[in-house]
């Protein structure tokens, strides 16, 4: 037999992170000169690597992220303008971040948004940043996204689902804007717009009872009207809630378009909002400054939760423990003529 010795196997990023005690993303971030490691953590792997003769690939890791520079930005309706700014907010963060993102619209469809999940996870995305469809669970999730694809869920809560989450204070916002409508003086206050199997529209909808319930009034379903989150859908809530004996003399609408499709059908009632019935929204969209009368409504900081959901997803990325990175924001009212608040501070004084 001759005294051929086999070739010696080279160390790998797996072999350091056995070593040190670690995981290879934190190797991988040490590799990279990452400040997310801790001091000791650091000098553990950096020992493990001399120990093990360890040569990092520089070329080859270069390579390997300029193959996922892309990020899968998942948006469920584009005509809503809350989610054209949030999408915006989430574009700007991401360039720079030096991430390109691939926006896809899945109108609300979650057969759309399941192609839309394949196609993105085909074409090697780093990650994904999802506001998911209506009707989206975190079952079919956990079917259409492996748990090693970095996700961010926003805007809209999956029960069950492992990805981080990030949007605003839902229950907060709304309690605080029904609060202000119960120091307004009212006492018969709707609630309109939103569909009840969403977890947004369920946070908002407890911040209402909330404010009713530390004043004291009781909880009435007869004042919840339903509806599409659209234009179409807050007239046709305040249209059955104005059809009722005892009409809400306020309402607090699920979002700023529902809110102006209810303005918009006081008016054709010849009532003016803020005057006859107080008018509250969610999200303050551009728009709803400029809407007639401009409206009072919740701020969500759209650009902000954008810019957020992109930072969260590039810490994902970089293996960061997804458990730290769920985050609410916080929200604040932005009184204007709509809720009627001008007209009685004129009248006191």
């Amino acid at each position: 037999m001759g005294d051929h010795k086999p070739a010696r196997r080279s160390t790998t990023m797996i072999d350091i992170a056995r070593a040190a005690g670690v995981s290879k993303s934190t190797v991988s971030l040490v590799l990279k000169g990452s400040d997310l490691v801790k001091a000791d953590t650091r000098q553990r792997v950096e020992a493990a690597i001399e120990r093990l003769g360890y040569v990092y690939n520089r070329g080859a890791a270069n390579l390997r992220a300029s193959s996922s520079s892309f990020v899968g930005m998942v948006i469920s309706d584009l005509t809503n303008p809350f989610f054209a700014e949030l999408a915006v907010g989430i574009e700007n963060a991401l360039y720079q971040l030096g991430f390109v993102p691939i926006l896809a619209n899945t109108n609300e469809d979650v057969e759309r948004q399941a192609y839309v999940l394949r196609s993105l996870r085909e074409h090697n995305v780093a990650g994904i940043i999802m506001s998911p469809a209506r009707g989206a669970d975190a079952w079919a999730l956990a079917n259409q996204l492996p748990a090693t694809m970095p996700t961010i869920i926003t805007m809209r809560r999956i029960p069950g689902s492992p990805f981080p989450y990030i949007g605003p204070d839902n229950r907060a916002g709304s309690r605080e804007a029904v609060a202000h409508l119960l120091r307004l003086g009212h006492r018969r206050i709707g609630y309109l717009g939103g569909d009840e199997k969403i977890t947004t529209q369920q946070e908002r909808a407890a911040g209402w009872q909330d404010a009713l319930a530390a004043a004291g009034i009781p909880y009435d379903p007869d004042l919840m009207f339903p509806a599409p989150p659209t234009r179409d859908g807050g007239r046709d809530a305040m249209e059955r809630a104005l059809a009722m004996a005892r009409p809400p003399t306020a309402v607090f609408c699920y979002n700023d378009i529902v809110a102006m499709g209810a303005t918009r059908a006081l008016s054709m009632r010849g009532l003016a909002p803020g005057r006859d019935v107080a008018v509250i929204g969610f999200d303050d969209i551009a728009e709803a400054e400029h809407n007639a009368p401009p409206l009072t409504t919740v701020n969500a900081d759209t650009r902000e939760m954008g810019a957020r959901c992109a930072e969260s997803l590039i810490r994902l990325i970089r293996g960061e423990d997804p458990a730290g990175l769920s985050f609410a924001g916080r929200t604040r009212l932005i009184v204007r003529e709509s809720c009627g608040a001008a007209r009685l501070e004129r009248k006191a004084s």
